[in-house]
């Protein structure tokens, strides 16, 4: 029996969700091969929370528990950290230095996804089509005349780093670009300004599943918000089906696009990338490396819908992390 470390919490405004989805891969984790031990990472304090919700601190020198005067160590972490530190490669790194395999990417394709902007300027080279975009840093100077005329109306203004929707806004008139970049600075010192796509928006997974890089089936996301916000993303408040709506030559093109990202940049693990068809070309948004696994989150959907069941999508994540 492996024991398998199950990270969740975090340092980022995405907590609550990663709790949910730690407690489900918790859940569905194959209890004939694994001992899967439930650890909250978050700023004030590392612990190991047992069956009655008793809390034991972690031991950061080796990344162990000790339980009753018993020291436990792990053969695997399971990363569920939605946004920092598990998302943005610092808990990759950490593992990597004490030699635990996690099941995520490595911590420089993780600190490279998470960051939007760099992220896109990578794959651009290999004709992968973004929005036309316009950059932002903290104690800039804002010219509002100059982001409208490069971007357009209406626009999106996006926190560069955090996940998860948070800080995101919509902005339709010049008005209210100072106070949606405001509301993006709450969330990270680095904006990204993206002109509108007008299209039919879809999300991607893609996973090595048991040694093959699988495209799962694609998602269409139909938000009944003003875009794929938290909302709708966590409370419902958007249509999400699988498979898309979209012709069999669609869904191959964004496919291979999709595919093509994870190879190119030797990803690893679980991904989830965001697209907007417009005009039969696949626009991308963002890669996210930690993916929600809520039941009601898009690669359980899509997982499901390819015939993989959580037990199984969860035990081959850790077979394909543990040492051959």
């Amino acid at each position: 029996m492996k024991n398998i470390a199950i990270i969740m919490g975090g340092y980022s405004s995405e907590y609550k969700i990663s709790l949910i989805s730690g407690n489900v891969v918790y859940q569905f984790l194959d209890k004939t091969k694994y001992n899967g031990f439930r650890i909250h990472i978050f700023k004030e304090k590392w612990v190991y929370v047992d069956a009655n919700d008793a809390e034991f601190p972690i031991d950061k020198n080796d990344f162990s528990v000790t339980v009753n005067a018993n020291k436990i160590t792990f053969d695997c972490v399971f990363n569920a950290i939605h946004g920092t530190p598990g998302e943005d490669g610092l808990m990759q790194a950490y593992f990597e230095l004490l030699n635990i395999p996690q099941t995520s990417c490595d911590y420089y394709q993780a600190a490279l996804t998470f960051n939007k902007r760099d992220l896109l300027s990578v794959l651009k080279p290999y004709g992968i089509k973004t929005a036309t975009s316009y950059y932002l840093n903290k104690g800039d100077i804002v010219n509002t005349d100059g982001i409208v005329k490069k971007v357009g109306l209406p626009c999106f203004v996006k926190p560069n780093k955090a996940g998860s929707s948070f800080g995101i806004s919509k902005v339709k008139t010049i008005a209210e670009l100072p106070i949606a970049i405001e509301v993006a600075y709450k969330e990270d010192n680095e904006i990204i300004i993206e002109s509108f796509l007008d299209g039919t928006e879809v999300s991607v997974g893609v996973i090595n599943y048991k040694g093959t890089i699988t495209v799962l089936p694609i998602t269409e996301i139909v938000s009944d918000n003003d875009f794929f916000d938290y909302e709708a993303k966590y409370l419902g408040k958007s249509q999400e089906i699988t498979p898309a709506r979209i012709s069999d030559e669609m869904t191959q093109k964004v496919s291979e696009i999709a595919k093509r990202a994870y190879e190119v940049l030797k990803m690893k693990g679980f991904s989830r990338s965001e697209f907007i068809l417009v005009n039969g070309e696949p626009h991308m948004l963002e890669m996210n490396t930690i993916p929600g696994l809520t039941t009601e989150s898009l690669i359980p959907q899509q997982a499901k819908a390819a015939g993989i069941s959580l037990e199984d999508l969860f035990t081959n994540a850790i077979e394909l992390a543990l040492p051959e």
